[in-house]
């Protein structure tokens, strides 16, 4: 394969990648305030996104990949909402461990690295171009 085919698989392989990452933060940030709906029931439960490199003997070079996603395992913050349908005997409600600045700095990290790969596909495509108008030339 040659190096503008691989460049096209490994940029796909990352757009791909980071649109599974966005899903799961818009995901996170969408169940930010769900909590559970009997006493003392847990709450939503963040999800993560863990990549892994592959080689891809295909194009001779690594390609990236989501590996799993996970569960964040930390604790669940709680409030005091003696009202609220989850709350325990003590009025405390658990809440999602999701933090909001959080999620919304992996967004724009996912929508940069989603926005780099975009661009290399595209430079790539660009450069088939002119090397099919080049060929086209020399006949």
């Amino acid at each position: 394969m040659d190096a503008l085919s691989a460049t096209l698989k490994v940029a796909a392989s990352g757009l791909t990648a980071q649109s599974e990452r966005l899903r799961i933060v818009s995901e996170n940030l969408a169940n930010a305030q769900s909590t559970g709906s009997t006493p003392g029931s847990d709450p939503y439960q963040r999800k993560t996104v863990i990549f892994s490199a592959e080689l891809d003997r295909s194009v001779g070079a690594s390609t990236v990949n989501v590996a799993s996603v996970d569960r964040d395992r930390s604790a669940f913050p709680v409030e005091y909402l003696p009202g609220h349908e989850a709350a325990d005997e003590a009025g405390y409600v658990k809440m999602p461990n999701v933090n909001v600045l959080v999620e919304m700095a992996d967004m724009t990290e996912a929508n940069r690295s989603y926005e780099a790969n975009l661009q290399v596909v595209k430079q790539a495509r660009d450069l088939i171009s002119m090397t099919i108008d080049l060929m086209r030339g020399q006949s």
